[in-house]
């Protein structure tokens, strides 16, 4: 079954602990800080792997998570990093942020990559707090946490050529003639429920096809799984609009059709486009042609009247479709190797709520992070913590919301006593 969205969470490495160690060497009774640093929390990184064609695999497994870095070692060990994950997704794979809907990537070229869950730093080891005034600092810092998030994936297939018309026009049928694909095909609305691809080969050259899913009226608005289809024809240079020659008016469908496709993406107005007229074989298909070509011939377009069912005329398309794509430019995509995250500085870095029972909650991305690499078994580390929380302004902020002594205080997950 063809895939071609999905929903993964990633959360990359916490960094590892810095080390709170001195010297014990025999002949060195009184050596210095010799703790080291964590090693770098791993990335959890997206590349763009040429043979996969589906979202198939995230319906398996939702979850990735990178390594964590390793804790610092004595003798100023540095720990070592945590390795990345790197996850495989198709070409043509749009990345956005589930919670804000924020296009992360768009990544099409084979061996593309983009980092979505950047690794946390190493914690320092008391070897770096080392100054003149403080020779033998019992002080480190855990390790940064990682980042986690939620992505939105979605695939927009990377063809040449779409094959686009209302339901049963005969897309299928035709895209089966011309390449190797061969998709379910049946003599009723609707047989496509998926977009197929197949490749065109002639003289040692190729093209990529693929039919879309017959579209309805309302499809830009996501009728008939409109939206689901439609995005499927924005990255294809070429467009073969498949006439039905038995419909009760092919030229409405013809109108149809291009209105759904420049109301879902006006670009798509412009797209060249090959007109074909299909199931030449039957009388009906015979009689109308006439009109049908004359009409079109009036709107500045070169309709080529087929019959995929016979491969009658098809040859003529491919030789069409060939001449039409050397003339074009060869589609250009911006490299992505990683998307640049803007952080705007908080007017208000911090807030801080009351609960009924007298429990003060101190919020802020800053302070919660520096909470978490604090360690609280050491004096001097929690010294450390309250005077950033004085420079922030935390402090104050508190004695004016009325903490007194004894208050239990939150700080993200960490449950304080405030103390004089």
């Amino acid at each position: 079954m063809f895939f071609d969205e999905a929903k993964i969470y990633v959360r990359s490495g916490d960094g590892g602990d810095g080390l709170v160690s001195f010297r014990r060497e025999k002949f060195v009774p009184f050596g210095g800080p010799a703790g080291g640093d964590g090693g770098r929390g791993g990335d959890v990184i997206l590349e763009v792997e040429p043979t996969l064609n589906t979202l198939a695999q995230f319906k398996r497994q939702a979850h990735f998570k990178a390594e964590h870095g390793a804790r610092g070692g004595s003798s100023r060990k540095t720990g070592k990093d945590g390795a990345d994950l790197v996850v495989k997704v198709p070409p043509g794979t749009v990345v956005r942020d589930a919670e804000t809907g924020a296009v992360l990537a768009d990544l099409v070229r084979p061996g593309q990559r983009v980092v979505v869950a950047r690794g946390g730093r190493g914690g320092r080891g008391n070897a770096r707090f080392a100054t003149s005034r403080n020779q033998a600092p019992r002080i480190a810092e855990r390790g940064e946490p990682g980042e986690e998030r939620w992505l939105l994936l979605e695939l927009k297939l990377i063809a040449d050529v779409g094959i686009v018309g209302v339901p049963n026009a005969g897309k299928s049928t035709l895209l089966s003639v011309i390449s190797n694909a061969r998709p379910k095909i049946a003599d009723y609305p609707f047989t496509t429920l998926e977009p197929n691809l197949g490749v065109v080969e002639r003289d040692h050259r190729t093209f990529v096809a693929a039919d879309i899913p017959g579209l309805v009226e309302g499809a830009h608005l996501g009728v008939g799984l409109g939206h689901a289809f439609l995005r499927h024809v924005q990255r294809t240079r070429v467009l073969v609009h498949v006439l039905d020659g038995l419909s009760a008016d092919p030229l409405a469908d013809f109108n149809q059709i291009n209105a759904e496709l420049a109301l879902f993406d006006e670009r798509l107005r412009d797209r060249p486009q090959i007109v074909v007229f299909n199931k030449m074989d039957l009388p009906e298909a015979q009689a109308r042609w006439p009109e049908v070509q004359a009409a079109l011939n009036r709107r500045g377009y070169t309709p080529l009247a087929i019959s995929a069912a016979t491969q009658q005329g098809t040859e003529d398309l491919v030789n069409r479709l060939f001449a039409l794509l050397d003339t074009l430019p060869v589609e250009t995509y911006q490299e992505v190797a990683e998307m640049p995250v803007y952080r705007l500085e908080e007017e208000v870095p911090f807030t801080i709520t009351r609960d009924e029972d007298g429990t003060f909650h101190v919020h802020g991305e800053r302070i919660e992070r520096a909470a978490a690499m604090t360690y609280w078994d050491y004096d001097e580390a929690i010294l450390r913590f309250h005077r950033l929380l004085e420079r922030l302004g935390v402090v104050d902020a508190l004695i004016e919301a009325g903490v007194q002594k004894g208050d239990t205080v939150f700080i993200g997950e960490y449950e304080l006593e405030w103390s004089d």
